[in-house]
């Protein structure tokens, strides 16, 4: 079985357990209550912790995000990585577990209860890194708000799994989603890249990544797109996004 097909039955099953949650999800994704009360809930009653992974596991996407990670802009510094809105993916552990090349790895939510139950189970897990000198941290964060953890160019690699998606369609998300991305341009070096997995379609996200990403006193960008693979009858992409400066 495919890592796509088995991680949908995965999700499929979990949103079955927890069904009481799921029309809160859809309509109010942007909210950090509704994510504190769906990682409680998740993590109540069970004695060994399970990796959540939305859409895919890392397997699934490391073809495109390894090849990001091949060389380093400054020799003597670590590689600024990023998985935002992490919540208890695999997804940041497994970049710091194999990249071959020094990264700082900061896994970003913001739901605190998220980050705890990640920092205790990589602590119990004791994983180790390809390189020795890598770091992997685990941070409260709200993604609208990067300002309050990154300097401006100071970021290599953003890795937004869904969480663009979460905020798209929920009912208040789209303005956040909006100062989401402009942040992610204002942190990320020229060099760097955002990627945004995703199942909407590119006429549609292509052209809200272009737009937003013109607007003056930010920064230009120049933004691609790749199939990923089908799951369940949908089809994925990985939207690079690269940022420029505006002439």
């Amino acid at each position: 079985m495919s890592p796509l097909a088995m991680s949908g039955r995965r999700i499929v099953t979990s949103l079955v357990r927890h069904h009481s949650l799921t029309t809160e999800l859809i309509a109010n994704m942007d909210k950090k209550a509704t994510w504190d009360r769906f990682y409680a809930e998740s993590s109540s009653g069970t004695t060994a912790f399970k990796n959540f992974e939305w859409f895919f596991g890392f397997d699934a996407v490391r073809d495109f995000i390894m090849p990001l990670l091949q060389t380093k802009s400054h020799p003597d510094a670590l590689l600024e990585v990023m998985d935002m809105g992490c919540g208890i993916s695999a997804l940041g552990p497994c970049i710091y577990r194999h990249s071959p090349l020094p990264v700082r790895v900061t896994c970003a939510d913001i739901s605190p209860i998220a980050v705890r139950l990640m920092q205790e189970h990589v602590q119990a897990k004791a994983i180790q890194p390809h390189n020795l000198s890598s770091q992997l941290e685990f941070v409260e964060l709200d993604c609208t708000q990067l300002h309050k953890h990154y300097g401006c160019s100071s970021v290599d690699l953003i890795v937004d799994k869904g969480t663009t998606d979460a905020l798209l369609r929920s009912k208040e998300g789209k303005g956040k989603a909006s100062l989401m991305l402009k942040h992610c341009l204002k942190v990320l070096r020229s060099s760097g890249s955002l990627l945004q997995f995703s199942d909407e379609d590119p006429d549609a996200r292509l052209l809200w990544l272009e737009t937003e990403a013109q607007e003056l006193g930010v920064k230009a960008a120049d933004v691609g797109v790749q199939e990923v693979g089908e799951l369940r009858g949908m089809t994925y992409y990985c939207y690079q996004v690269t940022p420029r400066p505006i002439v």
